[in-house]
């Protein structure tokens, strides 16, 4: 019903326009009577003819300005798109090396307690590589023989034990960590004079966890206790933290 009515006020309005045209004619030629003025009649027709025409063309004048404003807003928005693209990706990379210098001071922090709690004399290391063949179990470390590394040496973080260097080079070292299946150390439950608890340290399969072996099983063992080295290896130093009891 409604799509018939739009198509008989298309189909009629030629019609209605002629109409309009012809009484807006009358109707300046009766004024143009009543003043005596042909030329005014002229002028008025003309006008009226201007106004049809100018007033379609005005309207595809505005569309055509709205058109090219909205290209114009569109290519602005596009170009503030990217460079809120590359702010972004500067602030990306900002973070980093927030994240990377925070981290940095940590690991320097970490350094700095252990050479003021340690006995031992203490020579600082950078990981510079790893093992393919054994990859978790064995690290390169940017230190060797030129800076005084031998092999069997003990290494250690902030947090204890965590390997022993089984091969020297002259500006680097390979590293064993002690997690490695075929590792082994003398261990003692709790400090050397105040535990007897002693037994064998091992790695296992699993690259986390270390494994405790030959302890007296009269000696009582609870979570959370610290095993440290014994000393009775020959390789380590007694008293380094291996790790805790879970």
């Amino acid at each position: 019903m409604v799509e018939r009515s739009q198509k008989e006020v298309w189909r009629l309005a030629p019609w209605l326009v002629i109409a309009l045209l012809l009484l807006n004619f009358v109707l300046m030629a009766f004024d143009a009577r009543d003043q005596n003025s042909g030329q005014r009649v002229f002028r008025t027709w003309t006008q009226t003819i201007a106004d049809f025409v100018q007033s379609p063309v005005t309207t595809i004048s505005s569309a055509v300005s709205g058109y090219f404003a909205s290209v114009s807003n569109l290519r602005g928005a596009q170009s503030e798109n990217e460079l809120l693209k590359q702010r972004i990706q500067e602030l990306e990379v900002e973070v980093k090396q927030q994240t990377d210098l925070s981290n940095e001071n940590g690991r320097l922090k970490s350094l700095l307690d252990l050479k003021e709690t340690s006995k031992y004399k203490v020579l600082n290391a950078t990981i510079i590589g790893r093992d393919p063949s054994i990859w978790f179990d064995s690290t390169i470390i940017d230190r060797g023989s030129l800076d005084g590394i031998q092999l069997n040496m003990p290494v250690v973080t902030n947090g204890g034990l965590v390997g022993r260097v089984t091969a020297v080079g002259p500006l680097t070292s390979q590293v064993d960590m002690i997690t490695h299946s075929k590792s082994g150390l003398g261990g003692i439950i709790g400090q050397i004079g105040e535990s007897n608890a002693l037994g064998v340290v091992a790695g296992t399969s699993k690259r986390d966890l270390l494994e405790m072996k030959y302890v007296p099983g009269s000696i009582p063992v609870d979570v959370g206790q610290t095993i440290y080295t014994s000393g009775q290896d020959g390789i380590f130093p007694a008293g380094l933290k291996v790790g805790e009891i879970v």
